[in-house]
């Protein structure tokens, strides 16, 4: 692919690098050498059947992850199939536990692949993003596993570059249909899969799926293959899922006003343990790639936090170092430990209201407009929206049916399936409206 077709799946940016988990074991990784290191669902189904054995008991589901790995999905795909019930494992392919995803955001894994190589595992998802698929694509250790599961009748999921650079490549989806992200289409039809469309393709066994904004679909659907419709259905309804995937985001607007920045927006997302780590990704994600300047600062006295589904996130910096700099938009993630841990901040909640007092833009979504802008004042004289269960904590509730909503410097918006709008809506703020499509065009939201 080209270089700008590869910079619209990781674009990658470097802020603040720190020193991440020594590697201790002796084991076989998979980092190759070659590889640069890096700081209403629309499914299409065949053979999709799920049996009472399969619904009855835990499911263990494994999800690899490498320097370079979309980090969207990858914390879509563990959010959602924690949500759900399943044991994942989230391994690193590296020789370290953490790893430099996509777009500067640094995560860190539960374990090594290299440890796990004889588990057995109910569904085996890979995640997209590049360098990341190339790595797990060279990875031998993790290939024979997915092999083995293939050859056993258990599941594997793909979504993004992995169907065609993984599976593809593999030689488990020849004679199969398959989706993946649009410029790997030639290369999937390569591998003599018949490569279509669908934002989500179910064909027996094997899953596969497009890119970052048809994730949350994507992790419903295996939900459902693991443990049934009847879960599927709980745990997509307060993930807010856009009932209309693929049209055009929308974003309601009040009292509108130009945000305006010097040469790069500077752009602060604090985060705690217990935020919502699809929200705070997302949010991160979306801003990195328009080249704004995200700094991710950590409450507390640790750069590493455990969010609300125990995905563990390496901010950049910590809430100390990053309260001496000035900011054109604050933005916060929901989740509701993160939430409260923000509402208990003297230091952020000062933060915020002198951005407020300034005129200059600040945000949140889910619980943080009710737990954190409601209570200190900072939605006085707004309309803001938030997570369904958290409205009735506004005093002021006439706007909140809007996915993402707009009065003047605040915008707020609803939980994690509106997350990707929300970051949008930041971007076509500071960038105008055509930058905000070129990106939801990328990551197909």
């Amino acid at each position: 692919i080209t270089p700008s077709m590869a910079s619209s799946l990781c674009h990658h940016r470097y802020f603040n690098p720190i020193t991440l988990t020594p590697f201790t074991s002796t084991k076989l990784h998979c980092s190759s050498s070659s590889t640069p290191r890096r700081s209403s669902l629309l499914v299409n189904r065949r053979s999709f059947s799920v049996s009472a054995t399969m619904a009855s008991s835990t499911k263990k589901v494994l999800i690899p992850v490498a320097h370079g790995t979309e980090p969207f999905e990858a914390v879509v795909m563990i959010d959602v199939l924690r949500r759900g019930g399943a044991d994942v494992t989230v391994a690193s392919v590296e020789n370290q536990v953490g790893v430099d995803a996509c777009h500067g955001i640094k995560m860190v894994a539960d374990t090594l692949l290299s440890d796990i190589t004889d588990s057995v595992f109910d569904l085996i998802m890979l995640p997209g993003g590049l360098p990341g698929g190339e790595t797990l694509k060279n990875c031998k250790p993790l290939e024979n596993m997915v092999k083995k599961q293939d050859k056993d009748g258990r599941l594997n999921a793909a979504i993004c570059c992995a169907p065609a650079l993984a599976l593809g490549t593999w030689g488990l989806l020849e004679g199969k249909k398959a989706t993946g992200y649009p410029v790997f289409m030639e290369k999937l039809a390569a591998t003599c899969a018949t490569a279509v469309e669908s934002r989500v393709e179910i064909d027996g066994k094997i899953v596969t799926s497009r890119g970052p904004g048809t994730t949350m679909e994507f992790s419903v659907t295996l939900v459902e293959k693991l443990f049934g419709k009847e879960k599927a259905v709980e745990v997509s309804a307060p993930l807010l899922i856009r009932p209309n995937p693929g049209d055009e985001y929308t974003v309601t607007e009040l009292n509108q006003i130009n945000w305006s920045f010097d040469s790069t927006p500077q752009i602060l997302v604090p985060i705690a343990d217990g935020s919502e780590e699809m929200e705070a990704v997302g949010i991160i994600d979306v801003l990195r790639r328009a080249k704004a300047n995200v700094v991710v600062a950590a409450l507390g006295n640790s750069l590493e936090v455990v969010a609300s589904r125990k995905v563990k996130l390496v901010a950049d910096v910590l809430l100390d170092e990053a309260e001496k700099n000035s900011y054109d938009l604050i933005v916060l993630p929901g989740g509701l430990g993160g939430a409260e841990a923000f509402a208990s901040s003297e230091k952020l909640v000062n933060m915020l209201k002198k951005q407020a007092e300034s005129n200059k833009p600040y945000g949140a979504i889910c619980a943080s407009p009710a737990l954190v802008f409601e209570p200190h004042g900072l939605l006085k004289g707004k309309k803001a929206t938030a997570f369904p269960a958290m409205c009735n904590k506004l005093s002021d509730q006439s706007h909140i049916e809007h996915r993402v909503l707009v009065d003047g410097n605040l915008i707020t918006s609803r939980g994690p399936g509106t997350s990707l709008e929300f970051a949008l809506a930041i971007v076509e703020k500071f960038y105008g409206r055509e930058k905000g499509l070129q990106l939801a065009k990328a990551t197909l939201v």
